[in-house]
């Protein structure tokens, strides 16, 4: 009994914004939902956000949702996760052979996770260019009216 609880104490809350601008976008989101949700229960989610194209050359708007559930799961563990779901629902990398974005099926950020504020190579909490675009914000602080992070994102601290 005295292990379950101690465990359950170090759980923390986990703030993802799920987004795909690319095919049946929202089938898209659903299949990411549903294979992060047999991982991770019970769950929130936000409700569905469009948005316009951004910051590269794509022409495909958007479609963002918020999910967030408790883990104890640490960080770089819980990204490593997170881009096994991507890379299996998702036909293409982020990336192209430059390093530009790349339209994709999936992409899964965590945006926040309660308590951390934690930087590696790997992930940086929040991704300051998701935090400049309201549209990535908005299904968050639906989960979380009260969550509050500044932009300003130093890397490696």
């Amino acid at each position: 009994m005295k292990r379950s609880k101690s465990r359950e104490a170090s759980k923390r809350i986990a703030y993802l914004n799920i987004g795909s601008n690319l095919g049946d976008t929202r089938a898209n989101i659903e299949k990411a939902i549903d294979k992060i949700g047999e991982i991770f229960y019970p769950y929130c989610l936000s409700g569905f956000v469009d948005s316009e194209p951004w910051g590269f050359e794509s022409s495909n708007p958007f479609l963002n949702i918020g999910m967030s559930f408790k883990t104890s799961i640490e960080p770089e563990e819980l990204l490593a996760i997170l881009k096994r779901i991507e890379t299996t629902l998702s036909s293409g990398s982020h990336r192209d052979s430059e390093g530009q974005y790349c339209d994709r099926e999936i992409d899964i950020d965590i945006m926040a996770i309660e308590g951390i504020r934690w930087h590696s190579e790997r992930l940086v909490l929040p991704h300051v260019h998701l935090l400049e675009r309201e549209f990535f914000l908005k299904p968050l602080l639906e989960l979380n009216p009260e969550w509050h992070y500044p932009l300003e994102t130093e890397r490696g601290k």
